[in-house]
């Protein structure tokens, strides 16, 4: 028996990876997070299985679920939306499942700023402009920051930002970065990525409307001079004249075929 963690992606029930499907259609028991993971999905699920929305359950709750299953031998698909790396709730039912003994794997998903990004047809680490992104948050009652990631210190990198969880407090985001990014900073408020009734809006720190956001926290905010940029370097990478091992280039390559 394993318990198999499945990041169910963004939101289109085709944005799962094809693991993640068959994972599914082999389990007998399917705990899902319905609140943001869509029911398409449960179509893989085979006939006759237990299917349990865990959006009104405890942990406690959950945990009995997967250690009844468990008991009778029974393999478990655990679905969250999105990639099950950041904010998932992953890693507490993780740490119990290593106290039971119970055996686990994890499928990793498409997670929703890569989502948010193909929506703006953006590269988020444009040459010259920017070439980290920072996943981050605002405090929440779930979750409060640690002291140092605060919006002001990754501001001060220049990074593209990818906000999740924040829209809601819209206003104070703007206001905590302007002073760092600039009025003319690009900023865009993708909701539901990929989801049939997403919607995007495209603004400046300074002309963006913070209430928009009232209501809407699975939106996701990113902020940055990468978005749309047109005016910026070319990567090395494919210039004619620049070595590298797949294409020597030069009477003395680095990498000689």
């Amino acid at each position: 028996m394993t318990v198999h963690f499945i990041g169910a992606g963004p939101g289109a029930p085709d944005l799962i990876t094809l693991r993640g499907r068959d994972l599914i259609a082999a389990c007998p028991v399917c705990l899902y997070a319905g609140s943001l993971v869509p029911a398409a999905l449960l179509a893989h699920c085979p006939l006759g299985a237990r299917i349990v929305n865990t959006a009104p359950l405890s942990l406690d709750e959950i945990m009995a679920e997967i250690s009844a299953a468990h008991a009778m031998g029974q393999d478990v698909a655990r679905l969250h939306s999105g990639d099950l790396s950041v904010w998932s709730a992953m890693g507490e039912q993780l740490r119990r499942l290593r106290a039971l003994n119970i055996p686990f794997d994890v499928t990793p998903g498409v997670p929703s700023f890569a989502a948010a990004a193909a929506v703006l047809q953006s590269e988020l680490t444009l040459p010259g402009l920017a070439q980290s992104v920072v996943l981050t948050r605002t405090s929440g009652r779930a979750s409060a920051m640690p002291e140092g990631e605060t919006l002001e210190n990754f501001a001060r990198t220049g990074a593209t930002l990818a906000i999740h969880l924040s829209v809601h407090v819209l206003a104070d985001v703007v206001a905590r970065l302007l002073p760092f990014y600039g009025a003319d900073c690009p900023v865009a408020v993708v909701f539901r990525a990929s989801w049939p009734d997403q919607q995007v809006v495209r603004a400046t720190l300074s002309t963006l409307d913070p209430a928009i956001g009232v209501g809407e926290r699975t939106a996701l905010i990113l902020v940055g001079q990468a978005l749309g940029a047109t005016a910026f370097d070319e990567s090395r990478l494919y210039a004619g004249d620049y070595d590298r091992r797949y294409r020597p280039v030069g009477t003395d390559p680095r990498f000689p075929e």
